[in-house]
């Protein structure tokens, strides 16, 4: 997939999603980042305000591209993540769940290491996009991205949601054909402009902005109820009195 990545069509969708995540990241606070899958040839996270930021694929570049943030190459699976519950601010995950055995238990894995209100970025190639044809033409291949299996965003978006994600945000872009001229690419940039207007559906590809919801206890007040005790009215304790006084009488009497 990286390799994709380097040649076009892969260069100008590299660039696009890049844009995406120049307007998302610096929206998104804390002290450690994540991206799983190291698949561009250019950093993508340079517009971060988080200092921290990890990459950690199955197999990482050895030579990861500059960038503004402090950035550490890891080599993990990226279905059982070397990281503790609980201390991730934020994870992107740039086409990761296309080529993965298990996306399920990424998403799982995602949902243990994010922070209470931490956020997923993820970004995937719609299915219903124009690249249908090209991916039912060049999938015998077995080369990425045509092998990969593609998730639309709604099936994304309710996996979250039982997971107990919010969905903050989700968008499609990319409406141009995947052809390899430059030029012929250059000239289709008004496709862009009128498929984001008249037909987003059809984008080729997708961003999905999440945050992880935390179910907070309410407490609730315990209603104290007073006590009744069992009063004897008068007539009742005359009557009693009275009955003793009897029994009493016929005591002595008998002795």
């Amino acid at each position: 997939m990286r390799a994709w990545f380097t040649h076009l069509p892969g260069r100008w969708l590299q660039a696009e999603e890049r844009a995406q995540l120049r307007a998302i990241l610096p929206t998104l606070f804390g002290y450690h980042l994540l991206q799983l899958g190291d698949v561009y040839s250019k950093d993508c996270l340079t517009s971060s305000r988080i200092p921290h930021c990890v990459v950690l694929d199955e197999w990482p570049q050895e030579t990861p591209p500059a960038g503004e943030c402090e950035r550490s190459e890891v080599r993990g699976s990226l279905e059982w993540l070397p990281i503790a519950t609980d201390a991730i601010d934020t994870v992107v995950m740039p086409h990761t769940l296309e080529f993965t055995d298990d996306p399920h238990q990424v998403l799982r894995e995602i949902d243990r290491i994010l922070i209470p209100e931490g956020h997923a970025v993820i970004l995937g190639f719609n299915p219903w996009s124009l690249w249908i044809f090209w991916r039912m033409a060049l999938s015998w291949r077995g080369r990425p991205p045509w092998c990969g299996r593609f998730t639309s965003q709604a099936r994304l978006k309710d996996w979250l949601q039982l997971l107990g994600f919010d969905i903050i945000e989700a968008r499609r872009y990319f409406y141009r054909p995947p052809l390899s001229h430059k030029g012929l690419m250059r000239r289709l940039r008004f496709l862009d402009r009128i498929g984001q207007r008249w037909t987003p559906f059809f984008g080729a590809g997708y961003v999905v902005v999440a945050r992880k919801r935390v179910a907070t206890l309410t407490p609730i007040r315990p209603r104290w109820r007073p006590v009744r005790r069992p009063v004897a009215s008068p007539e009742l304790a005359g009557n009693s009195r009275s009955l003793a006084q009897g029994q009493h009488t016929r005591k002595t009497e008998s002795q």
